[in-house]
C-alpha cells in the first residue's frame, strides 16, 4: 500500500512531511499545522518511538527484549517492558479470537525458511526437524504477568512479533503526534497507516490501495481514512524463491509451512494499527473461504483480494 497526499496550503496551515528509518523500512508523518512546529524536535520524538519498538520487539537484534525472552531457559521469568507485555497480551487474544490463525509462536518456522533475523536462505535440515516436532500453542506455552511486567516460556517455542509489532509502531507514532498537540495527520510504517482529523478542506486522508501484483506498482482503489488505522497483509511481496517457486513470508500455523492459499492480500480497517496489522495476517491465513466469514462474525472491516483478482469486502468501499 502506498499513500497519496495533496499540498492544499489553505486556512493558514502548512503541510509538513517527516520520515526516517524503521523496522527495515521507513516511517513517515504528514500533517497540517501552523508554521511554528519544531520539525527537528518532532522528528527526534518520532524516531525515538520507533527505535524503542525495535529495541523491544525486533527479531533482528539479539539484544532486543523479545530475543532475550526467546533465549531465556524454559520456565524462567524474564522482566519485559510494559509495551512488550501489552503487545504480547494483545497477540494472544487475537490468536484466540482467530482460532489460532494469528500465531506468534512460529519464530522457528520463520527462521528456518530464511525470513527472520539471521540467514536469508531456507535451511532444509531445520525445516525437516520442525516438521516432525509437535507445535507449541502460545496460549499454553507462554505465561504473562502483566502487573509484574514479566513473561516466561513454558515450552521451547520461538516468539516472532513481525505480524503485529509494525502496527504497534504506527500507534506509537500516533501517540507522539497527539502528545505534540497535532490534530490533523497521517503516519505510517511501510503500508501500515493511521490517520487523525482531516485535511484543511475537510476531506479525509486518502490512501492508495495497491493491486497485489508481484513486481508492479498499480493502484486497485483509494481508501479514505480519518480517526482509524489500516494495514495490509499479502503474499505478493517479501517472497523467497525455493526450487523455482515463490514462497510467502507469512507462515501458516495450521500446516507448519509458508502460506499457500487463494488470497493475494487482505486489508483491515481498525481503531488501532496494531489490531489492523494482526487481523490482516490472521484473515490472510484463513483464506478466501473462512476469512470473510470470520470477519463478518467478528464485525471486522476487511477487504480481501483473491489470487484470481476477485475482491470481497466486509465494509462499504468506493
Amino acid at each position: 500500500m502506498s499513500k497519496m497526499s495533496t499540498d492544499l496550503g489553505a486556512m493558514a496551515l502548512h503541510r509538513h512531511a517527516l520520515s526516517g528509518p524503521a523496522m527495515g523500512s521507513r516511517w513517515s508523518a504528514v500533517f497540517h499545522a501552523g508554521g511554528d512546529v519544531d520539525e527537528a524536535a518532532l522528528t527526534r520524538r518520532l524516531q525515538g518511538a520507533v527505535e524503542q519498538v525495535e529495541q523491544q520487539m525486533s527479531t533482528w537484534r539479539p539484544e532486543s527484549d523479545l530475543e532475550q525472552l526467546n533465549a531465556a531457559p524454559v520456565g524462567t521469568w524474564v522482566a519485559i517492558p510494559r509495551e512488550l507485555a501489552h503487545v504480547l497480551a494483545t497477540a494472544l487474544e487475537i490468536g484466540r479470537l482467530s482460532q489460532g490463525a494469528f500465531d506468534i509462536g512460529v519464530g522457528d518456522l520463520v527462521k528456518a525458511w530464511g525470513f527472520g533475523g539471521g540467514s536469508r536462505v531456507p535451511d532444509g535440515g531445520r525445516i525437516a526437524a520442525i516438521a516432525g516436532r509437535p507445535s507449541f500453542e502460545p496460549p499454553k506455552a507462554l505465561q504473562l504477568d502483566p502487573a509484574g511486567c514479566r513473561a516466561r516460556r513454558l515450552a521451547p517455542l520461538r516468539l516472532d512479533l513481525s505480524g503485529i509489532a509494525k502496527g504497534f509502531g504506527v500507534d506509537e507514532l500516533a501517540r507522539e503526534m497527539r502528545a505534540a498537540g497535532l490534530s490533523s495527520w497521517l503516519v505510517g510504517i511501510d503500508g501500515e497507516m493511521r490517520a487523525e482529523g482531516t485535511k484543511p478542506d475537510g476531506r479525509p486522508w486518502t490512501i492508495a490501495h495497491e493491486k497485489p501484483t508481484p513486481g508492479e506498482r498499480e493502484i486497485l482503489g483509494v481508501l479514505e481514512l480519518s480517526g482509524a488505522a489500516v494495514a495490509t497483509s499479502g503474499s505478493y511481496r517479501h517472497q523467497r524463491q525455493v526450487a523455482g517457486r515463490a514462497v510467502s513470508h507469512t507462515m501458516d500455523p495450521f500446516r507448519g509451512a509458508p502460506l499457500e492459499n487463494d488470497l493475494a492480500a487482505v486489508t483491515v480497517l481498525a481503531d488501532t494499527c496494531m489490531a489492523a496489522d494482526a487481523w490482516a495476517t490472521a484473515l490472510m491465513v484463513h483464506g478466501a473461504g473462512e476469512g470473510p466469514a470470520l470477519a463478518h462474525r467478528l464485525g471486522l472491516a476487511a477487504l480481501f483480494v483473491q489470487t484470481d483478482g476477485e475482491v470481497v469486502t466486509t465494509w462499504p468501499c468506493r
